[in-house]
């Protein structure tokens, strides 16, 4: 049995898209809505450790509190920006996926193929129209 997690937003396009192509290769993921869940901080750093990023490349930087708090400035450790997410869990980019092959943070969705056990079972074509597995189910881009 593959194991593959997503830390997911059902209001993201990204996040919804990733999703759908973890199922589209016939498996049925666990999904952490991290909104709502956030992972503890030991998972947190973990997980930026495992995609082998930095603790910055994973702040959303689109939403609220990033201004509010001035994120923006680079007088922030790994440390505070860590709890930042934490306490605002709107902060962290997403979809974040988990498989046996790696941990990634799928933006653009397309990147969890490279991660995905199995191949996608059908074509898939993104919410916008993007066509990324083809009928032959060989990827497009």
């Amino acid at each position: 049995m593959n194991e593959i997690t997503i830390y997911h937003n059902p209001n993201c396009g990204t996040s919804r898209n990733a999703l759908a192509m973890i199922r589209n290769s016939g498996i049925e993921p666990t999904i952490i809505h991290y909104l709502e869940t956030p992972p503890s901080k030991n998972v947190l750093v973990q997980l930026i450790a495992d995609m082998n990023i930095t603790v910055r490349e994973l702040l959303r930087k689109n939403v609220e509190p990033y201004e509010q708090l001035n994120l923006e400035q680079d007088n922030h450790t790994d440390e505070q920006l860590i709890d930042f997410m934490l306490q605002y869990p709107i902060l962290i980019n997403r979809p974040i996926v988990v498989t046996p092959l790696g941990v990634k943070l799928c933006r653009p969705s397309e990147v969890v193929l490279d991660i995905l056990p199995n191949q996608q079972q059908s074509e898939f074509i993104k919410e916008d129209g993007e066509v990324i597995v083809d009928k032959q189910g060989r990827r497009v881009k």
